[in-house]
């Protein structure tokens, strides 16, 4: 269907205008939970979206982060973040993004099956960057084409990864976060899923992983991955679906890499000590550094 990618980026422009509003104004916070930041901003947002998507594709299903839920059982539902990076948002830190996402489920598809992800967008009104893709048409930025990186090797990546607003003591990653970082350029930690899957497609960033994500985080990253050429997995490298709970994406290359340093922290092999303070200071001097 050629018009979803137009349709889904004119909406999510709209989106991000709204919310660039909402951001240079200043925007009242509510809590929806322990952490877990909600905005007027995230409401209005879903909002508009919502009326536009019904509009353009009145058959067409919608599942949204703030709770729209409409026409799941159709053939065609659209997955959508209005603001993805709402703590960032909230903080008038720099990056956050508007998310859309459709997906074709054929008929008799079973429930716990994904069907497959024909267009996304990615659209960071700040910078007025539209990352767009469409199956079997590549991904753009801004209407030029993206590939992932050509980083061979886990050492020279520069690679990212989050963690959750709520119940953050629950999640593990922290652990994963020291072991890349010994083994890597560097890991980042921006606070936009959809973000960080963007820039691995365009080749900002090698690789990402991440716990804990849902479909309206992931839908167009998927898709704008694999057209760029990446590699978007569990971590033990099988299949990725929609409503996995662990995320591997990497411009295919590292993605060995990656998936052997997840092996060995489930299995605790080749873990480095956490140093103290004088013992990190004694390995810099014998570095030289």
């Amino acid at each position: 269907m050629a018009e979803l990618l137009p349709a889904a980026e004119s909406i999510a422009r709209e989106a991000g205008a709204l919310l660039r509003d909402f951001y240079h104004r200043g925007v009242r916070t509510e809590y929806k939970g322990d952490v877990d930041l909600v905005t007027e901003a995230d409401r209005a947002s879903e909002a508009l979206i919502g009326a536009r998507l019904r509009a353009a594709f009145p058959d067409h299903g919608i599942y949204g982060e703030e709770g729209t839920r409409e026409g799941l059982d159709g053939e065609f539902r659209w997955y959508v973040d209005p603001l993805d990076g709402t703590t960032n948002f909230a903080h008038a830190f720099p990056a956050f993004c508007v998310v859309l996402g459709c997906e074709r489920r054929a008929a008799g598809t079973p429930a716990d099956q994904d069907g497959e992800m024909l267009a996304g967008v990615i659209y960071d009104p700040l910078r007025d960057e539209m990352f767009s893709a469409a199956l079997g048409e590549g991904a753009t930025l801004n209407g030029e084409p993206i590939h992932v990186s050509r980083a061979h090797s886990l050492d020279e990546s520069l690679i990212a990864t989050g963690f959750p607003s709520k119940k953050r003591h629950n999640s593990p990653n922290v652990h994963f976060y020291q072991e890349f970082t010994l083994r890597s350029h560097g890991v980042r930690r921006a606070g936009s899923a959809a973000l960080d899957l963007a820039y691995v497609a365009c080749g900002r960033l090698d690789g990402y992983w991440e716990f804990g994500l849902n479909p309206w985080d992931t839908s167009a990253g998927y898709l704008l991955i694999e057209e760029a050429g990446g590699r978007i997995t569990h971590f033990d490298g099988s299949k990725f679906t929609l409503d996995s709970r662990e995320i591997l994406a990497s411009n295919g290359l590292i993605h060995p890499a990656m998936e052997h340093l997840f092996a060995d922290m489930f299995a605790g092999r080749n873990l480095d000590p956490i140093l103290t303070p004088a013992e990190f200071a004694a390995r810099r001097a014998a570095e030289g550094r």
